[in-house]
C-alpha cells in the first residue's frame, strides 16, 4: 500500500529498513533474490527490517518508492533506508548479501 511508505520511513529511524523490489516475471530478479536468500544470516541481519515489494502487482507503490526516496526505478532493486532516507541502492546482479551486510554493520 502507498500508505505504508510513511510507516517504513518512520521505522527507518529505529532500525535500518531494506526494500527488495522484485519482478516475478524476471529471471534476473529471481536470481538476485535467490542469491540473497541463500546467503542470508538472520543473526547477522537481526537489526534490519526487510520487506519485499512485488512490483508487477504493485507498480504504483514501486514508482512511489523511487520518487519518495530519490532513486531511479530499477528491477530488481534493493534499497536500504536509514533515518528516513535511502542510504544505499543496488540493482540487477549488483545486489549482493555482502554489500547489504556492510551497509547494516
Amino acid at each position: 500500500e502507498l500508505s505504508q511508505l510513511e510507516t517504513l520511513r518512520a521505522e527507518s529511524f529505529r532500525q535500518p529498513v531494506l526494500i527488495y523490489k522484485h519482478s516475478t516475471s524476471c529471471s534476473i530478479s529471481s536470481t538476485a533474490l535467490n542469491r540473497l536468500e541463500r546467503n542470508w544470516n538472520a543473526q547477522e541481519m537481526a537489526d534490519l527490517k526487510a520487506y519485499q515489494l512485488d512490483l508487477i502487482r504493485h507498480r504504483a507503490v514501486s514508482n512511489a518508492v523511487a520518487a519518495e526516496f530519490g532513486v531511479r526505478h530499477e528491477s530488481p532493486q534493493v534499497l536500504i533506508l536509514r533515518n528516513g532516507e535511502c542510504v544505499y541502492d543496488a540493482s540487477h546482479l549488483g545486489i549482493s548479501y555482502p554489500a547489504v551486510k556492510a551497509q547494516v554493520a
